[in-house]
């Protein structure tokens, strides 16, 4: 597919890798000449110098013969009207970065109006993932994926302490016809391998036939309320935090936000109902102490300086909170993460390309998608004719250590892969993999053949 990306920030890079991991031919606008220069010496894509916001630059382009158009600036509206322009002068489809809570009050009818078929949100997409974890307790619906004859169950190993000390090869005699897909440990979903040890303070994602699994559900999960959340402590005031809040407080919980902007504590206090919002730093231990951080269920640091949060983060968790989550925004920091103890760091980065190449590869091989913790993603494909996995033992595959093969649909039957195992045409392949590598996930699903800009 050819696809340009319109602005060259954090998102539109990280979405452009992700699309030449699966030979999607890729072009890149952007006013700014010198990041366009880096660009092109990093990456195999075609620039152009230039404000897409104009018609002639969209023209000279041909905008037309693009499959997709995926505006990513910083501003809403350049987003908006970027999208808008692209698919009234023929791009296939547009895809729209809006970040703005005015907007999102309205985000169907501005579709509607624009004629824009997918918007994107990194902060709401991230707000979900936390409220999914805190309110509910569960990373999955319910704590359980299922597909077809297929199920995916995720519990704390101490619901099943039998587990506990086993690496991979061992959990088989435990759990027949079953698999370990995912590891949840210190804040970081992991990919487990055979020589992986099951510590007592993971949480486990297991994959097999839905009745063994319903089954396995009644022993590690307990009718009723998952969770007793009453008083949570939101560090950062901007759009993360005010979608947070506001779902929080509809929830129920007591929700505290401190904010070091002035001018922004008083946008969130006119336009949140129910929400104590603090005026100060959050750096400074004495304010964190007198409003009562002890006493929180769960800290969210959410400001927009990576270091800031992961301070925060480690200091709440040093103060005994239950639950602490840190948003990060770079992925080199992940080691550090899983080293602290934090409950869970995502990365809005990662949500929202995962979110875009979900759409862009539509129904034709994705099923099925969701996003586990934030940090993997689960989903379901179809193994067509041209794919390289295809006929070969998953053992010869040489996957990366980002993705596992978790189970396989031929027909009514329901496979749990081993080394050995072929995939084959036309079957439903159930994969895990971690979103900081979405090059590698594009990559598995690709056919063979690449595509250039000139179409045939």
């Amino acid at each position: 597919m050819k696809v340009v990306i319109v602005g060259a920030g954090k998102l539109g890079m990280k979405v452009a890798k992700a699309l030449l991991g699966g030979d999607h031919a890729v072009a890149i606008i952007d006013t700014n000449e010198e990041w366009l220069q880096k660009i092109n010496s990093i990456l195999d894509v075609m620039t152009i110098n230039g404000n897409a916001k104009e018609t002639r630059i969209l023209r000279r382009m041909n905008i037309a013969s693009y499959d997709f158009l995926i505006a990513t600036t910083g501003n809403d509206e350049a987003n908006i009207v970027i999208s808008s322009l692209a698919k009234k002068l023929g791009c296939s489809k547009v895809i729209a970065r809006v970040r703005d809570p005015e907007h999102m009050q309205q985000i169907t009818f501005i579709k509607d109006a624009f004629d824009i078929d997918h918007i994107v949100n990194p902060d709401l997409g991230i707000t979900l993932e936390i409220y999914k974890y805190l309110a509910e307790k569960y990373t999955l619906s319910n704590g359980i994926f299922s597909s077809g004859n297929a199920s995916l169950i995720e519990f704390r190993v101490e619901k099943y302490p039998e587990l506990i000390g086993l690496c991979m090869k061992e959990v088989t005699k435990v759990l027949p016809n079953m698999l370990v897909v995912g590891i949840s440990r210190n804040g970081k979903v992991i990919i487990p391998h055979g020589d992986t040890v099951i510590n007592n303070d993971d949480s486990l994602y297991v994959i097999g036939e839905k009745g063994p699994i319903l089954d396995l559900n009644t022993k590690v999960h307990v009718r009723g309320k998952y969770t007793d959340l009453q008083k949570v402590m939101i560090i950062g005031g901007g759009k993360t935090g005010f979608y947070l809040a506001e779902k929080l407080s509809e929830f129920g919980a007591a929700v505290k936000i401190i904010e070091k902007s002035k001018e922004r504590c008083h946008y969130l206090s006119t336009h949140l109902e129910d929400v104590m919002i603090l005026h100060g730093d959050a750096t400074d231990l004495n304010l964190l102490e007198e409003e009562n951080l002890d006493m929180m269920d769960a800290v969210v640091t959410a400001t927009g300086f990576d270091e800031d949060n992961l301070l925060l983060a480690l200091t709440a968790k040093q103060h005994g909170i239950e639950d602490v989550i840190a948003k990060v925004s770079r992925t080199s920091y992940a080691e550090i993460i899983s080293s602290m103890g934090v409950d869970m760091a995502l990365n809005p980065l990662d949500i929202t390309t995962s979110n875009i190449m979900r759409f862009v590869q539509g129904s034709k091989k994705v099923l099925s998608s969701q996003l586990i913790q934030g940090q993997a993603e689960i989903m379901e494909i179809i193994a067509t004719p041209h794919m390289k996995i295809l006929d070969t033992p998953l053992c010869e595959l040489h996957l990366p250590k980002s993705i596992i093969i978790a189970a396989i649909h031929r027909g009514s039957q329901v496979i749990i892969p081993n080394g050995d195992t072929e995939i084959l045409e036309d079957d439903k392949v159930i994969l895990l993999s971690l979103l900081s590598d979405l090059s590698e996930t594009e990559r598995l699903l690709k056919d063979a053949g690449r595509l250039t800009f000139f179409r045939k």
